[in-house]
């Protein structure tokens, strides 16, 4: 089975879903931040500070990987949020990241529209995802 399968059949369990599996997880780990604006803090004090600004500004994302993910994340709700995914899913913490890795800069940028971060937990819920999923190729 491969993460993304083991992926959909997690989403699948939870009570408010996306329809896609990968922007759930990516939605978990958001709501787990205390909305966009924590996630993007956590990010920063983490050590991310420059590529997470790049998400956020209108120019190019700048690509993070799924270690640089779990370092920033480590010791952090997110960051527990990640290691219960994996272990739910049976598979290693860094495949989980891998898949954040490669989808969370796109939705961190889509979500904060003009470089503006949503303050607080404000400015996300699920649904929002939601429409991303085409813009995303997800």
């Amino acid at each position: 089975m491969s993460i993304l399968d083991a992926l959909k059949g997690l989403a699948g369990g939870q009570g408010a879903s996306s329809g896609n599996p990968t922007l759930d997880v990516i939605g978990g780990l958001i709501q787990k931040s205390g909305g966009v604006g924590g996630l993007v803090s956590t990010l920063q004090q983490g050590g991310l500070g420059g590529v997470v600004n790049s998400w956020v500004g209108s120019g190019a994302n700048q690509p993070v990987s799924g270690a640089q993910l779990g370092q920033a994340l480590q010791g952090t709700a997110a960051g527990q949020h990640v290691q219960e995914m994996a272990q739910k899913l049976g598979v290693d913490p860094s495949q989980v990241l891998g898949q954040l890795a490669q989808h969370l800069p796109d939705v961190v940028n889509h979500l904060t529209p003009n470089g503006q971060v949503p303050a607080g937990g404000g400015g996300f819920n699920l649904s929002q995802l939601s429409g991303l999923a085409g813009k995303l190729g997800l």
